[in-house]
Formats: structure tokens, C-alpha cells, sequence
């Protein structure tokens, strides 16, 4: 009997030791801030590059205006070392820049799509005129 209350006793010490561990964790964890959003920033940054690129400046300007407003919040409020913002803001300025993208690219689309018909419709006129001059 002995020797299982001694067993008893050293199980409740590791237990209450890792419980002491973890409540040391936690507490490191929870007043340690965030660290900074670099991977969110860094996908903003490439986004807007990459709109940049693709010379869509003129067709989405206002989407690409706001993507370039949001990533200068988001660098302001990690320098403020509000990370959460700071994420929130470079994901939305992530996000803005690929609308941007993808309008423009839309835009440029429309346009050969619109040339792409005038010329079905020039082709057409001109089989008209050809089957009228062989009747």
C-alpha cells in the first residue's frame, strides 16, 4: 500500500508541474503581441506589382488607388503594432489589387472581343456585296 500512495503522490507532482508549465506557456503566449503580417504584406505587395504590370492603371484605377491606400494602413499599423489590423488591411489590399487585375483584364478582353466583331460584321457586309454582284 505503501508504494502506490508514493506513485500517487509523484503522478499529482508531474502533473501538477506540467500544469504549472503550461500555465507559463500560456501566459508567455498571450503577452507576447502578434508578430508581424510580412506574408500578408509581402502578397499585397506582389499584387500591386503585378496590376502594375499588367498596365491596368487606366482601366481600374479606383481599385488599384484603394489597394495602395490599404497597404500604406496596414504598414502605418504595424508600426503601430496593431497586427491584426494591420493583416486585415493587407489582405483587403491584397484582394483589391487582384479585382483591380482582373477588371482590367475583363476591359481588355471586351476590347479585342469588340474589334473581333467589327471585323465579323466588315467580312459580312463584304459577302453581302459579293453575292449581290454575282446575281
Amino acid at each position: 500500500m505503501i508504494q502506490q500512495s508514493t506513485i500517487w503522490r509523484s503522478d499529482n507532482i508531474l502533473l501538477s508541474r506540467a500544469s504549472v508549465i503550461a500555465a507559463v506557456f500560456l501566459l508567455i503566449a498571450c503577452a507576447s503581441p502578434p508578430a508581424p503580417p510580412t506574408l500578408e504584406l509581402s502578397a499585397a505587395e506582389m499584387a500591386i506589382t503585378n496590376a502594375d504590370k499588367a498596365g491596368i492603371a487606366d482601366q481600374a484605377s479606383a481599385e488599384l488607388r484603394e489597394a495602395r491606400t490599404k497597404l500604406a494602413a496596414a504598414r502605418d499599423a504595424v508600426q503601430q503594432e496593431k497586427m491584426i489590423l494591420a493583416q486585415q488591411l493587407a489582405e483587403e489590399s491584397r484582394a483589391d489589387a487582384e479585382l483591380a487585375i482582373a477588371k482590367g483584364e475583363a476591359l481588355k478582353a471586351k476590347a479585342v472581343n469588340d474589334e473581333l466583331q467589327r471585323n465579323i460584321n466588315i467580312i459580312e457586309e463584304e459577302m453581302q456585296r459579293t453575292r449581290e454582284i454575282l446575281q
